[in-house]
């Protein structure tokens, strides 16, 4: 089966893949005045006179705008708003199937930093919460930042917390099938766009302390200038310990931990071969990872995963976001904190018992159902310890 045309097919077929249903039958007149006018009129007296009450009397409450420019999609690079809606759209299924949250794509026409800030500050009454998405680095760290300043409901750049969070629970599982501990593993990181440098913040809040970052470049150092932007200067700042320079193969060198969110096949046996024994290798790029399996395991990994579901150990943003953003909805949260996310990391890391653990099945399937509800359950619980 060719995939692709497979799916093209189906999208012609269903000219959409969302719709708006009504919760309301409209039987009478009576049915159509309590839905509508005259009777709407006191729901929006009421929540004008107490602003709260429109998360009890609307879909607030279980609404989600899943909002990109279209510049970073996929494998598919800036593709502009039109061509994006079909993703978004996916994105949309997956939080409606997966954890029962009405998601609506917004895709706007415009690249510019403020212009996005301002259109979904501006339609934000809508929705109880913001997932943006496959928007290119490092505008996202902008919009992301300004939003949280100017909403108050949870904002969420997937690309960057959700890769974390499932990159963080694939690591947690690793780490115990290898007998590491989290204080002396060290990691490298190959790839400094939004994935990247979020995986980093996240791996050192949660403990990691010996992280080096590479980007096209090299290794990422405090004081670099060739190749550097904001955020990759601010990272800078709390990684590379050892102040390590060269390139990839240089920084490989007894490193335990690969992760991969770059180009594909930019990794080599013989790289694997550099870095202690039994390493992790995380080769996350799609479509195509930066090593394949085969090739890793051959060069020692004990541990390989990748971004795809036809090799062991899919490592997938869908294990995270769904319940993530339902624990926030449930808890009536203003922001996803860090320590909602670890919080979420850490039950992923757990769904799996004893007895399902193993090198080739280091996170669960993301249809199992135990996954959006136990992260659901682990992330309300952390928000409502801090409200």
């Amino acid at each position: 089966m060719n995939l692709y045309k497979e799916s093209l097919k189906l999208h012609y077929k269903l000219r959409g893949k969302i719709e708006i249903r009504s919760k309301v039958k409209l039987v009478d007149r009576l049915s159509l005045s309590l839905a509508y006018t005259p009777g709407v009129a006191e729901p929006s007296r009421t929540i004008y006179s107490k602003p709260e009450e429109v998360f009890e009397l609307t879909s607030k409450n279980n609404c989600v705008a899943v909002v990109s420019d279209g510049s970073a999609v996929l494998g598919l690079g800036n593709i502009g708003a039109e061509a994006s809606l079909p993703v978004m759209e996916g994105k949309a299924i997956l939080f409606k199937e997966l954890a029962g949250i009405d998601a609506f794509p917004i895709c706007i026409k415009s690249q510019q930093v403020e212009e996005i800030v301002r259109v979904v500050e501006l339609i934000s009454p809508v929705f109880g919460g913001i997932n943006l998405e496959d928007i290119s680095a490092p505008r996202c760290f902008l919009i992301e930042r300004e939003l949280k300043k100017r909403l108050k409901i949870p904002v969420f750049h997937d690309d960057q917390h959700g890769t974390a969070v499932v990159t963080l629970a694939a690591l947690i599982t690793s780490l115990k099938l290898t007998s590491r501990n989290v204080e002396d593993t060290k990691v490298l990181i190959n790839g400094a766009g939004s994935a990247g440098i979020a995986i980093a913040y996240f791996l050192h809040r949660f403990g990691f302390r010996d992280i080096i970052v590479c980007d096209s470049f090299g290794i990422i150092y405090k004081g670099r200038e060739k190749g550097m932007n904001f955020a990759k200067e601010e990272v800078a700042e709390i990684t590379n310990p050892g102040r390590i320079r060269g390139g990839l193969k240089e920084g490989l060198k007894g490193r335990d931990v690969f992760i991969g969110v770059s180009i594909p096949k930019i990794l080599t046996g013989e790289m694997v071969k550099m870095m202690n024994p039994d390493p992790i290798v995380l080769a996350m790029a799609n479509p195509e990872p930066e090593i394949h399996p085969e090739e890793a395991k051959k060069a020692g990994a004990k541990i390989v995963g990748t971004g795809r579901s036809d090799y062991p150990n899919q490592i997938n943003n869908v294990l995270g976001f769904p319940g993530i953003f339902l624990g926030a909805l449930r808890a009536r949260s203003k922001a996803i904190t860090e320590e909602m996310k670890i919080a979420a990391s850490l039950a992923l890391s757990n769904v799996l018992g004893e007895d399902e653990l193993n090198e080739d099945c280091i996170l669960p399937n993301p249809l199992d159902k135990r996954v959006v509800k136990s992260v659901a359950k682990a992330v309300e619980e952390a928000a409502l310890r801090n409200q």
